[in-house]
């Protein structure tokens, strides 16, 4: 049995109606060619729909049954059309959002919550885990989107890359401070505080005290730069941290007696927009990763104004 959703809305409409005519002028179409279609209809059911007498057409108790079956199904159609339309317009779906420590507190909310403004059906994840869970997180095609530490390339993540020097915090008031760079013989044998020793910021900037023939004390020993911020605010330390961590800092607190300075050589970072390898973003995935894209370049614009390039 082969019905077409023509079929179901002309019968509903004949019902409604109660004649073939009016029906006909409801659906646009002739009086021949619904009646057709009604006539095509009963054969497919196998019964008929409607006792045709003196012209008039009286519904069958059979015919009652198919138009509730019939209101049921274009009922589910329309709402199939709108939960259709409104996630092309991105008003409406889940999205689920991993993201490495550094940019949890204030760089990826922020862009959530500007993203999100004007699409409260969306429904949301976000959680904060370190960058090695966050991989098989999204691997696992447990979340849509990440934000963390370069990975190294796997078949199931898809990864876009952002190369991200680390920087130098500092208190305004250093002598330091005056300087438009600092250097490993800038802070040689001052304090830092730096990351655990097998995280790769930490093996970075070791590399480069290294290369210098430059030793370095460090004084606190971090599971993320945004707990070394207060140390470094009471004049405790100075931190070598990644550019996320830095500009969150000026945004959610301009006010703090803390400033950035470039830091040469190069310590090398870098972070990436990381997603599920084997399957298809939605709409509104693919939205979110344009957003979050073009906000990493602007951090990276703004963050080379502040340090000079």
């Amino acid at each position: 049995m082969n019905l077409s959703i023509r079929q179901i809305a002309t019968f509903r409409e004949v019902m409604r109606s109660g004649s073939i005519s009016q029906a006909a002028r409801s659906v646009g179409r002739t009086q021949p060619a619904v009646s057709a279609m009604i006539g095509t209809l009963e054969d497919a059911l196998g019964f008929a729909l409607f006792i045709r007498e003196h012209g008039k057409l009286t519904p069958t108790p059979e015919a009652q049954f198919f138009l509730e079956e019939c209101d049921a199904i274009l009922a589910r159609l329309d709402r199939t059309k709108d939960t259709l339309r409104r996630m092309k317009m991105l008003e409406t779906g889940t999205l689920r959002i991993a993201c490495h420590p550094a940019a949890s507190s204030r760089f990826l909310p922020g862009l959530l919550t500007r993203f999100l403004a004007d699409k409260p059906e969306v429904e949301t994840a976000f959680i904060m885990r370190s960058s090695g869970v966050i991989e098989d997180l999204i691997a696992s095609q447990q979340y849509d989107l990440a934000l963390a530490e370069t990975p190294t390339p796997r078949a199931s993540i898809r990864q876009v890359d952002f190369d991200m020097d680390h920087v130098c915090i500092l208190r305004q008031d250093d002598p330091l401070a005056a300087r438009d760079e600092l250097t490993p013989a800038d802070l040689a044998d001052r304090p830092l505080a730096l990351l655990f020793d097998d995280h790769p910021a930490t093996i970075a900037t070791d590399a480069v005290f290294r290369a210098c023939a430059i030793r370095y004390r460090r004084r606190f020993e971090l599971r993320t730069y945004q707990s070394g911020l207060p140390f470094v605010e009471e004049g405790l330390c100075y931190m070598i941290c990644d550019l996320i961590t830095a500009y969150s800092q000026i945004h959610q607190r301009p006010e703090s007696n803390l400033t950035i300075r470039r830091f040469r050589p190069r310590v090398h970072g870098s972070i990436s927009i990381l997603s599920p390898g084997y399957t298809t973003p939605t709409l509104l995935a693919r939205s979110f990763h344009q957003s979050l894209t073009e906000a990493l370049h602007q951090m990276q614009r703004e963050m080379s104004e502040v340090v000079g390039g």
